[in-house]
């Protein structure tokens, strides 16, 4: 009964967040423009020209979008494309990398694959754009688009209006700290020390991001990184559905999370932190929402878990979690993105979701 009861509750929380999509279709947009920081989860193309491995703009990747592969590491929409379809936008929040300056005031994304908090994270598969670097391409926007309204005032005030989506993390652990032949920082620091330690940096980050201008902010938890593909391949269970080791240093990160996005809630009260428990929405009722296939990607992969070039991937997407070793199928960012806007569990967001925030 209990199965039933949350079944029906996922049903009803994507038909309700499909119904707003569908009544903000050529309506004005929720909030007039939307920031996306971030990597590989939802980079839309920022990597395409870097000299990286973290690229994805060939086939089977974007296999069902209409234009084929973007660069977004999914076979179809990430969950920051679905937010902005919720959000009434009717086209993607383009990426900074081939920005229109026709786009600048509704909104960029940033993202880019194997990017931290940390500046080295991700490094040993190449260029990749930190959560550093961004926060400095997006200086240059706050520039362009006080030059394009007239005034750092009315800049500052056309983006106090506008949504934050900050999702950084995966790559601090999982390109770095768990890969001690890349890295030294699992032997400069304990789990509990390098938690703080990212969490200390991630907070000035975002109290720079504050000062230009971001007053909604979004900000994603690590997800279960211990239960992606590539972990299970890598490390091992021990009998275990994922790696433990690595989801208790995801769910430690992620507490210290929740206590930074309270505590500039109490300092910069001139703005509204939320924090998304990413971890939290993908572990939970993955049977309930159609998911069969939980523990390896959709597509066949190469060494370092991302999709060989033009292989056949699964028919069933829909029923598939991952869609590589590392990233989720479309299906399951629907999931993502239904619940982060509209919670379907309390503990699904803190203090609110978003739906709530964007009205404040």
């Amino acid at each position: 009964m209990l199965a039933e009861i949350k079944i029906w509750l996922l049903l009803l929380a994507l038909l309700v967040v499909s119904s707003i999509m569908q009544l903000h279709v050529h309506a004005v947009p929720q909030v007039p423009c939307f920031f996306i920081f971030g990597d590989s989860l939802v980079d839309n193309g920022n990597n395409n020209g870097l000299q990286t491995k973290a690229v994805s703009n060939y086939p089977p990747y974007g296999i069902d979008l209409p234009q084929g592969p973007t660069g977004r590491f999914t076979n179809g929409l990430t969950t920051a494309d679905i937010l902005a379809q919720i959000l009434g936008f009717d086209k993607y929040i383009p990426p900074f990398a081939n920005l229109a300056s026709s786009d600048i005031l509704l909104g960029v994304n940033y993202a880019s694959a194997s990017a931290g908090i940390r500046e080295e994270s991700g490094s040993h598969l190449g260029i990749r754009i930190s959560l550093d670097k961004q926060l400095v391409n997006h200086g240059t926007t706050f520039s362009r688009i006080t030059s394009s309204l007239g005034s750092k005032d009315a800049a500052t005030q056309h983006l106090n209006k506008c949504l934050y989506y900050v999702g950084m993390g995966s790559n601090d652990y999982l390109n770095n700290y768990y890969m001690p032949q890349n890295y030294a920082t699992s032997q400069n620091y304990t789990s509990e020390q390098y938690a703080e330690a990212l969490i200390t940096q991630y907070g000035n980050q975002i109290k720079t991001l504050h000062s230009y201008g971001a007053r909604k902010v979004a900000i994603f938890g690590v997800g279960p990184l211990g239960c992606t593909p590539f972990s299970i391949a890598s490390h091992g269970t021990n009998g275990s559905l994922c790696v433990d080791k690595i989801n208790l240093d995801a769910l430690l990160f992620n507490k210290k999370l929740v206590l930074l996005v309270d505590q500039l809630n109490k300092e910069l009260t001139d703005a509204k932190f939320i924090y998304v428990n990413s971890l939290g929405i993908a572990s939970g009722q993955t049977s309930l929402a159609g998911f069969k296939v939980t523990n390896v990607g959709c597509c066949p992969v190469d060494e370092i878990g991302q999709c060989i070039h033009s292989k056949t991937p699964c028919l069933n997407r829909s029923e598939y979690t991952f869609w590589d070793s590392f990233h989720p199928t479309e299906a399951a960012n629907k999931v993502s993105a239904a619940r982060s806007y509209q919670n379907l569990l309390v503990t699904d967001t803190h203090p609110m979701d978003i739906s709530h925030l964007i009205k404040l």
